[in-house]
């Protein structure tokens, strides 16, 4: 049995410049961040009745078996004998961690103290980008990350910020999630998405059913309803954060993670009628800005790159089978014959 490549493999395009494979990236990040906003809509609709711990669950039920209806036999048996298993569970372990220390600092601050403090992750996601990714960071992604935060303060308003425990907890949450975004890099240069997904929902899943187990709610047709559209908004949104280490950079992505606060804003007022404050329009459009100084800066860094590929299509048409490419990773070891098809390449 053979996994679907279209869902667990990427294609490298010869020819096409390392930028606009970044830019993929940047997109892909964008998507994923929008729709896990839109997931913690959802769970936030859901737990005025559902317990928490059984909305994980049955989220990550769900993507669990998309997982195994996805890569079926295969995945199991690769999932069984890889030799990043540590990493993956390392991940699962840190992501899951950051998770409690937010939901329990959230029960102590404000909302916009809260915010505030958890979005100083991007920060140190680019702060760790050179010394354990070897990435390099310049002043406009520093500029970028920046302008971003201080519109994150603009529209969140932490007023009364102070230093106690709970201020503490979610700094350690903010630094753990920014860690497990580190780790997705570095698992990205070796797995594929799909298998990410896998690992990742399958610590959540054995941990939230301990919880589960002590608090289970009936759920009626439409809280069923809602349970689905989280386990899709996620599935998507854990799906394209993958797929975006997978492209591009995490000190060139990690201050689009602002663009969840926008989201977030947006949501709020179209769903629970919360007007946004105008110190809110100003932060949004800071986030904006940062985003777009990224995207139009990279682009214009790389323009060399392009004129040079653009050259060397004019001079030698690419042979069609030789059009699309699958790489591999060197520092892993053989994997069977039927995995060998799945991306495992070097990101540029």
């Amino acid at each position: 049995m053979t996994l679907r490549p279209l869902l667990t493999r990427s294609f490298v395009i010869v020819g096409v410049p390392a930028f606009e494979r970044q830019a993929l990236g940047m997109m892909l990040a964008l998507l994923a961040y929008s729709m896990l906003a839109m997931q913690d809509a959802t769970v936030k609709w859901l737990v005025d009745t559902v317990p928490d711990w059984q909305v994980l669950f049955v989220r990550s039920a769900i993507l669990v078996l998309g997982c195994l209806g996805t890569g079926g036999r295969p995945l199991l048996q690769h999932a069984a004998t890889t030799p990043t298993r540590a990493l993956l569970m390392r991940r699962g372990v840190v992501t899951l961690v950051a998770w409690v220390c937010y939901f329990n600092a959230a029960r102590f601050l404000p909302l916009g103290q809260l915010v505030t403090l958890y979005f100083t992750a991007p920060v140190i996601v680019t702060l760790l980008a050179a010394p354990l990714l070897g990435e390099q960071v310049g002043w406009i992604r520093w500029a970028a990350v920046g302008l971003a935060f201080f519109g994150t303060v603009l529209a969140a308003n932490p007023v009364g910020l102070s230093l106690s425990p709970a201020t503490l907890l979610v700094l350690f949450g903010a630094l753990l999630w920014a860690y497990g975004v580190i780790l997705t890099r570095q698992i990205a240069r070796r797995e594929p998405s799909l298998v990410q997904m896998f690992f990742n929902n399958c610590f959540f899943l054995l941990v939230t059913g301990i919880g589960c187990a002590f608090t289970w709610h009936q759920p009626s047709t439409g809280e069923m309803w809602l349970l689905m559209l989280v386990g899709l908004l996620g599935g998507v949104g854990q799906f394209s954060l993958f797929e975006s280490a997978q492209h591009a950079p995490v000190s060139l992505t990690a201050p689009l993670e602002y663009t969840a606060l926008v989201w977030a804003f947006l949501l709020g007022f179209l769903v629970w009628g919360d007007a946004p404050r105008p110190a809110v329009f100003l932060g949004a459009a800071l986030i904006l800005i940062a985003g777009l100084l990224l995207l139009l800066t990279h682009r214009n860094a790389d323009k060399p790159a392009l004129l040079r590929t653009q050259r060397q299509r004019a001079g030698a048409e690419i042979p069609p089978t030789q059009a699309v490419l699958s790489t591999g990773s060197s520092d892993c070891r053989p994997r069977p014959t039927r995995w060998t098809r799945i991306n495992q390449r070097r990101l540029p």
